[in-house]
């Protein structure tokens, strides 16, 4: 069916690669991230008392118990953080018992599900945005928390490193690697200078994915395909 298809399109480089690994020639045309609903928060100064916020769902392959380790580590330099957690699933009741067998209970809160309505008010509060997934394609939270100018710090799973430059617009980690992700939340924490850097230049990386740039490159892709001007 696919190999029948006048024009192959996935949303990021990473499933490009995975559709070349069977012979099959893709476009790339990445999701969006609605930009008017986000708005770009001035540099907050978070003193000993950082907040960080995690925004992914409550599932395995998301890793949010990397997370918790490298907040228990920071949290060693930083008495005053706190890290807010806010997806659900199956893991929820694992993670609560891990945050309290670390005793950092007071310090961690899980949100459940955030109304899509509510994620900019839960990021403009932030000072960081930790992404510890192990298995990854191209998340829109990371785009999200660039349009709000928050720092991200993030392992390099999937694709992630197609649409976060280590050292640009995030800090990128080997997956499960504790240690690489408390040292560059530490640096973020540390070094602003840093983090202003990273703010702005995920901004730049997020507005790639607003709509009216998008748009543009779909509305190609269908003239292309109307002219026949496509090769499979």
């Amino acid at each position: 069916m696919l190999r029948g298809a006048a024009l192959r399109v996935t949303p990021s480089t990473y499933l490009q690669r995975v559709f070349g690994k069977f012979g099959l020639a893709a476009e790339v045309i990445p999701n969006i991230v609605d930009l008017s609903r986000f708005a770009f928060a001035p540099h907050r100064d978070h003193g000993a008392a950082p907040r960080i916020v995690v925004t992914r769902n409550l599932e395995k392959i998301y890793d949010i118990p990397l997370a918790i380790r490298v907040f228990r580590r920071v949290r060693e330099a930083f008495p005053g953080a706190s890290l807010v957690i806010a997806g659900t699933g199956p893991e929820r009741e694992a993670l609560q018992s891990m945050v309290k067998d670390l005793a950092i209970d007071d310090a961690v809160r899980f949100t459940g599900r955030v109304d899509s309505a509510d994620m900019p008010a839960l990021y403009a509060g932030a000072d960081c945005m930790l992404n510890p997934s192990s298995v990854d394609n191209m998340p829109n939270s990371i785009l999200e928390a660039f349009a709000c100018g928050v720092p991200v710090v993030s392992t390099d799973a999937g694709g992630i490193p197609d649409m976060a430059q280590h050292g640009v617009s995030a800090l990128l980690s080997p997956v499960g690697d504790d240690k690489a992700m408390t040292e560059h939340l530490l640096r973020v924490l540390r070094e602003p200078d840093l983090a202003d850097s990273l703010r702005h230049a995920g901004l730049a990386e997020a507005r790639k994915y607003d709509w009216p740039q998008v748009k543009q490159q779909w509305l190609a892709a269908y003239r292309r395909v109307a002219r026949h001007e496509v090769a499979s």
